[in-house]
Parts: C-alpha cells; sequence; structure tokens
C-alpha cells in the first residue's frame, strides 16, 4: 500500500513490530522510582522547601548547586541527565523535559510556565527515531514565563527569552529575544547597583 500521492510505501501497519522503547528497563525504573518519590514527599510541598526539593533530585542523580530554589510543581523528567548552577531558581510548573541533557548556570532563572525540551524526532525515518539534542542555559540567563527552548539550544550567558519566546536556535549571550521564532529585540545592559 502507497500513502496517497507520495509514492512511498505505508509502513504504519510494521513500525510498532519493528520498534521497541528507546530507553532501556532500567532508565523507565528510575523514572517510575523518580515520580512515585517525588508524588509522594516534594509535590505537596510548600515553597521555602527548596533544600528538601534539591536533595530529593541530588538523590537521583542531579547536579544541583548551593542556594538553588526549584519548586514543587516543576517536572523533571530524569534527574540524572540535569544540572543546575548556584543560585539558580527553576520556577512553578516549569517543565524540563530532558530525555536529553539540559544543564543551567549559576545566577540564572527558568520562569513559570516554561518548557525546554532537550529531544526530538527525526521526521524523515519512518520510525520517527527519537534524537537527544543537550540544552545549555548560561549563567545569569533569564528562561521567562512560559518560553519554550528547543533541542540543542544554547542560551548565551546573561540572554533573555521574553515571555512566551521560543527559541529553536542559538541565543546570543547578553541580548533579549522575543516572539515565535526568538528573534534579538535588544541587548541586555545590567544598571550598576
Amino acid at each position: 500500500m502507497t500513502l496517497r500521492g507520495s509514492g512511498l510505501r505505508d509502513v504504519r501497519s510494521d513500525i510498532g513490530a519493528r520498534t521497541g522503547s528507546f530507553f532501556s528497563l532500567r532508565n523507565r525504573l528510575e523514572r517510575v522510582t523518580f515520580n512515585l518519590i517525588w508524588t509522594l514527599f516534594a509535590r505537596w510541598t510548600p515553597p521555602p522547601l527548596h533544600r528538601w526539593r534539591c536533595a530529593i533530585l541530588r538523590l537521583f542523580g542531579a547536579r544541583i548547586g548551593n542556594g538553588v530554589r526549584i519548586y514543587s510543581s516543576t517536572i523533571v523528567w530524569l534527574p540524572a541527565n540535569l544540572s543546575i548552577g548556584d543560585r539558580t531558581q527553576i520556577g512553578p510548573r516549569a517543565r524540563l523535559y530532558n530525555q536529553g541533557r539540559i544543564d543551567i548556570g549559576k545566577d540564572a532563572v527558568v520562569s513559570q510556565g516554561a518548557h525546554l525540551c532537550a529531544s526530538s524526532h527525526d521526521v524523515s525515518d519512518p520510525l520517527f527515531q527519537l534524537i537527544l539534542r543537550p540544552i545549555r542555559i548560561g549563567d545569569r540567563a533569564w528562561i521567562a514565563a512560559e518560553a519554550f527552548v528547543g533541542p540543542g539550544v544554547t542560551v548565551g550567558e546573561g540572554a533573555v527569552i521574553a515571555a512566551r519566546g521560543v527559541a529553536v536556535r542559538e541565543i546570543d549571550p547578553w541580548t533579549i529575544y522575543g516572539g515565535n521564532p526568538a528573534q534579538p529585540l535588544r541587548p541586555r545592559v545590567i544598571r550598576d547597583a
């Protein structure tokens, strides 16, 4: 059978038979265990218990710096693929979809509802294979409310992605970006104290 107008063989029927899980049994068990522990011991905790939530993430392999603030409604796919520098804040409802690595520098902010996604799929592959592409967020960068950072993106030091901005390629240091796709708006200048 062919797909209409494409001349390509319909592979939908045999994809399920030829594909297994991309992730090992151990990986899947780690994620199930982490989600259970997070739900029981962190998800309901009041905002000031950042150190407690960081300790749980460390227990599952995350590298978390000192003074990090992570809210209970944050979603982390796999703590072992996460690194967060000192004094960084991860806001409420932030989603760190780190099938691939996510490295966040020090003094950075990932605001409420922001979504960092370190994986995609090969759309040319009939099996739609998963592609892992790490995300790097530089020191003092700010990912504003409900912004999206896509697979393989590096956000430079001090850069800002404005609220609901969509970063799909490299973000220059000390520059404010906004829109979909995110475009440079102006340099970020820090005033003297």
